[in-house]
């Protein structure tokens, strides 16, 4: 490999150490090693064995994707696959897929990647897509431009502004957490976004501002009255498969009985 390409190992797994806001002791102890030789290594005095780096990259949870950058950055070959979705040996995945989503209705349910671009969702999504232009759908959904763009969820949204002070507190965490280029892009294009005035409020208040269980629901004008839901993230236990590794299904629920009625009822058709 020429090292002039691409950073040496030590170097990135001293980014992941500091992103993890972690000593070199602390590290060394996680990674049952010496703090003399993670040192060496982090200087490139010292080069990891192929187990060492997957050691480390494990004490520092770092993501599939950039294990396989560390391994090639110490002249190892990667060790986890990147298959695409539609490949014959990911047709257990696709079939677990559709099944949730569908189980899911009159819900909805959408299946994300790393940068939340939108892989699949099922037919309940409309409720949340209705009226969204085609301009917001390009180069591909993404489910932080459909909430915040201006001209797309946010224009129904009876707690736009809240909404996206959580959001915006969640992506940038993200960010951090992951070093990720492509999602600080991401941050920094939404975070631009005009907000009408109306939607100018503060950050979220805590569970004593309004009585309920979820903090942030999602609250949505429609035709039918308010809807209110909230949700939760599911991801693949144990994946040896980068793009496995970074799909995430999120899951809506309603707050309320009138919520899931009309959920139903949309779901029933005319």
């Amino acid at each position: 490999m020429d090292v002039n390409q691409s950073p040496r190992v030590g170097v990135l797994l001293r980014e992941w150490r500091r992103r993890r806001r972690l000593s070199q002791l602390d590290l060394a102890l996680l990674a049952d090693t010496s703090t003399r030789h993670l040192s060496c290594v982090e200087t490139g005095r010292s080069r990891p064995s192929r187990t060492m780096v997957l050691r480390l990259a494990d004490a520092l949870d770092v993501p599939l994707r950039e294990r396989n950058t560390l391994l090639l950055a110490a002249d190892y070959a990667p060790a986890y696959r990147e298959s695409g979705l539609d490949d014959a040996g990911m047709a257990q995945i696709r079939a677990a897929l559709d099944m949730m989503l569908t189980a899911h209705e009159p819900y909805p349910a959408v299946v994300v990647d790393r940068w939340w671009n939108v892989v699949t969702g099922n037919g309940a999504m409309s409720v949340l897509m209705a009226g969204i232009p085609p301009q917001v759908l390009v180069p591909q959904p993404n489910v932080f431009r459909l909430t915040l763009h201006p001209d797309g969820l946010a224009t129904r949204l009876a707690n736009a502004g809240e909404v996206r002070a959580l959001m915006l507190e969640r992506l940038l965490r993200q960010v951090q957490a992951t070093g990720d280029a492509q999602l600080r892009a991401l941050y920094e294009e939404v975070r631009r976004y005009p907000v009408p005035a109306e939607q100018e409020t503060a950050p979220a208040g805590g569970p004593a501002a309004r009585p309920g269980p979820i903090q942030v629901p999602l609250r949505i004008r429609t035709p039918s009255g308010e809807l209110s839901m909230f949700s939760t993230m599911a991801t693949f236990g144990a994946p040896a498969d980068v793009t496995l590794s970074e799909l995430a299904i999120e899951l809506f629920y309603p707050l309320d009985e009138f919520t899931a009625e009309a959920l139903r009822a949309a779901a029933a058709g005319p």
